[in-house]
């Protein structure tokens, strides 16, 4: 993403005394399980889902309709962006029953970098948990002033992801473009990687490192196994168009790219995101999953 946006249940820690619990936990050091083995990587198809970002205008206007089109067109799974933080319970619980009668499964929600702070976690917990999420993404840190301003990011995702591994749930990072641009000689996603546990996964956003002029092939290949999920989307660079492009006709490098992610990223599902096309939302949408589906053969 290129601007900052505020993108049958589990059982739920919603008492007072679970709350304080849970607060008491940061800090405590857990792993979090991975959402697919090894195994069962190489023996299905990897799950390829929406960023609902992509839609956010029909989204507002009907967001169960709007799920409806998306599994129609042939998607396994959606993500939420940071509003979904704003839901009440019974909201969530509305669509996580739309969710399982559609038969989409909804793996990760965009997080904003606010709600990472000690008191907001317990309510993401418990959003996640109703909504079947199993990783809980920072959609970004925003600008920072500095290098230090990057690695209290990372000191943040490291506390956050210890106690979130105690929830059942892993913690991962969404770049832009500004974190593969240098910063006195260093790039910020270099200070992410390099300053969080293994557990903190990271959501390789295609497009922002295109547009940084940064390689994300290398990037995959530096960080083997910490690269859990792609945002697919391409970029152009034309100057009128850049983000405006349909998956595939940008100078996205697709083919070896999702090689790389497959067999030495670590990915667990792909996820489509656009920012705008020369077609509306859902025509964007089902396009870019076509030609997704024709680049993989």
């Amino acid at each position: 993403m290129i601007a900052p946006r505020c993108h049958a249940a589990a059982a739920h820690r919603s008492s007072a005394g679970t709350r304080r619990s849970f607060l008491a936990s940061l800090g405590t050091a857990a792993l979090a399980t991975p959402l697919l083995a090894a195994e069962d990587r190489a023996s299905r198809p990897i799950p390829v889902g929406l960023q609902m970002y992509s839609v956010r205008g029909e989204e507002k206007r009907d967001l169960l309709a709007t799920l409806r089109a998306v599994r129609g067109m042939g998607y396994d799974c959606v993500e939420f962006w940071a509003p979904y933080a704003a839901w009440t319970p019974e909201r969530a619980r509305e669509v996580r029953r739309q969710l399982d009668d559609l038969g989409l499964r909804c793996h990760s929600n965009h997080t904003a970098a606010a709600d990472f702070a000690a008191p907001a976690l317990p309510r993401i917990v418990e959003l996640n948990h109703i909504l079947g999420s199993r990783r809980v993404i920072m959609a970004h840190a925003g600008p920072q002033p500095d290098l230090d301003g990057w690695r209290r990011t990372a000191a943040v995702l490291a506390r956050a992801s210890a106690a979130l591994g105690s929830e059942g749930l892993s913690v991962g990072y969404h770049n832009w473009d500004v974190d593969f641009r240098p910063v006195d000689g260093v790039r910020p996603v270099d200070i992410l990687t390099g300053n969080t546990p293994r557990e903190v996964f990271f959501e390789l956003d295609v497009a922002t490192c295109l547009a940084a002029g940064a390689d994300p092939i290398a990037f995959v290949r530096a960080n083997a196994g910490r690269i859990r999920t792609y945002h697919l989307k391409d970029w152009s660079s034309d100057p009128q168009k850049q983000y405006r492009v349909l998956l595939g006709e940008g100078i996205g490098r697709w083919k070896e790219l999702l090689d790389v992610a497959e067999t030495v990223g670590g990915v667990e599902y792909y996820l489509i995101e656009q920012e705008g096309s020369r077609f509306s939302e859902l025509e964007t949408a089902r396009r870019c999953l076509e030609n997704l589906q024709a680049i993989r053969g």
